[in-house]
């Protein structure tokens, strides 16, 4: 149904060159209209509300009103190029051990990396086979299987990496799996995976010779690549196993029937993909702080693409900051049209008073909520991020006493997930505290909705309850109700501590 007219003037979406059709038909059908695009998102015009966009240089973000939303968030490409992709999980893997990140293939970069390499490829052998590829291209553009060192290129940057050779095989073809990965927020963190995907075979049966590795057609997986080969088939139907694209619940279901355990491997894809956006977490949020106003304005989707060897163990390859969003069958139509809808439906827009949208843009404050932090959410805060040892004990009294913010925080974060369709929410979840240990630095946000998830996470109705009581009365708007004042709770606490010590 419409809105109200005086609201339905509001919804303006600004058209890109690159904004995908899936997604100009679900926001036309929700009845907004369309302004022409410009250079740079946020120039001349401050009336839209959304925008599919190209990413931006982090200074761009600048431009963005507070009631503006774009489809990126500054620093992604920490993750959305090869190379910094590796690089950053290689750090973690050093930090953490490989029994946390073992999911990716052994990677070099060059130059930099060249000695380290020969090395590697010297101890291999003779048999082993190696993938180069640009750092920052797509489509499967310039990448190689080799096995010869004379074969690699030497005057241009490229990550070279381990060749999964043994990969899982359906039919007797290679494949690798599209996975849609959507983060609403980095600080907190909340990521969400989409129920389905797609599955892109190679379109010629695989073979491990040495004599096959010029076959493009048999060792890469890209759409764009095998749609060339005179034998691809296409397939229309998402519930149907045929042709070189399924949709993934078939995948799961096909598994399944072979006696694979597909919750399982679904879980350890969902334990990838929170260690990767991880990894992007101290970047985007540095670089948020001062590029962003509001931290309403980002919003990402990701295209993981995960390969599955012979031992169903899956391995990312990479990640897109931009996955295709083009429909040209009624599978992708199917996957991606009910994925988009559901995710502008959590993206959650706002219709703006119209003050908002008559005023210029001015240059990124260091992000509105922490501007906005009164001095006692500020003592709660510092008092969570800096003790040493927090047992589960300490960190569960973060919820004894909710600061005007704190009910904001989660009053947004469980209207959100009312709204998440076919999306699940992988963290927070009630089983994503192992997680926090990997963040760079603790951030207190994080802490409030792992409790609060541990707490409530099998009784919904009573966070939401107790969320709606706190909001009739107003706290989310500010109070000097002792009640939701943490100062002197801080101090017993503190009294008991040195008490017992």
């Amino acid at each position: 149904p419409l809105l109200p007219a005086e609201q339905r003037r509001q919804l303006k979406w600004k058209m890109s060159s690159v904004t995908p059709n899936v997604v100009k038909h679900t926001v036309g059908r929700s009845h907004f209209k369309t302004t022409k695009s410009d250079v740079f998102v946020g120039a001349e015009s401050h009336d839209w509300l959304g925008c599919w966009g190209h990413h931006m240089k982090s200074p761009g973000f600048k431009t963005l009103g507070e009631h503006q939303k774009l489809n990126h968030f500054p620093g992604t490409f920490q993750i959305g190029r090869k190379d910094r992709l590796w690089r950053n999980l290689s750090k973690m893997q050093v930090r953490f051990g490989k029994q946390e990140f073992s999911f990716f293939p052994k990677t070099f970069i060059l130059p930099q990396d060249i000695k380290l390499l020969r090395k590697a490829w010297e101890d291999s052998g003779s048999k082993q086979k190696w993938i180069i590829k640009p750092p920052a291209s797509a489509r499967g553009i310039g990448i190689q299987v080799i096995h010869k060192w004379s074969q690699m290129p030497r005057k241009r940057p490229l990550l070279v990496q381990k060749y999964l050779h043994k990969p899982y095989l359906i039919s007797g073809n290679k494949f690798d799996l599209r996975i849609y990965v959507y983060v609403t927020s980095y600080d907190p963190l909340r990521i969400y995976i989409f129920s389905d995907g797609l599955v892109r075979f190679a379109s010629c049966k695989y073979s491990s010779s040495m004599k096959t590795l010029s076959n493009k057609f048999m060792h890469l997986t890209n759409y764009s690549v095998n749609k060339k080969n005179s034998e691809y088939q296409s397939n229309s139907d998402d519930k149907a196993c045929q042709g070189h694209k399924w949709a993934l619940k078939a995948l799961w279901q096909f598994l399944g029937s072979k006696g694979v355990d597909t919750s399982l491997l679904w879980e350890k894809i969902k334990d990838i993909v929170i260690k990767t956006v991880i990894a992007s977490e101290p970047y985007v949020n540095s670089l948020m702080k001062v590029n962003v106003r509001s931290s309403y304005s980002c919003h990402e989707l990701f295209g993981f693409d995960i390969m599955l060897d012979e031992n169903l163990k899956p391995w990312i390859l990479e990640v897109n900051i931009s996955p295709s969003l083009h429909s040209n069958t009624a599978l992708d139509v199917a996957v991606k049209g009910q994925m988009i809808r559901d995710l502008l439906n959590l993206a959650g827009f706002r219709i703006p008073s119209r003050d908002d949208v008559a005023t210029p843009c001015s240059s990124a404050s260091s992000s509105t909520s922490r501007s906005d932090l009164s001095a006692d959410e500020k003592v709660k805060r510092a008092f969570y991020l800096t003790q040493r040892y927090a047992d589960q004990d300490f960190l569960a009294s973060v919820l004894d006493v909710l600061t005007p913010e704190d009910v904001r925080v989660l009053a947004e974060t469980e209207d959100e997930f009312s709204r998440r369709g076919e999306f699940e929410r992988i963290f927070p979840s009630s089983s994503s505290s192992r997680y926090l240990r990997f963040f760079e630095c603790p951030r207190y946000v994080n802490i409030l909705l792992d409790q609060w998830e541990q707490k409530y996470w099998n009784n919904k109705t009573k966070s939401i309850d107790l969320l709606r009581t706190l909001c009739q009365k107003g706290v989310h708007l500010g109070t000097c109700d002792p009640a939701h004042m943490v100062i002197h709770l801080i101090n017993q606490k503190e009294n008991k501590r040195n008490e017992a010590s």
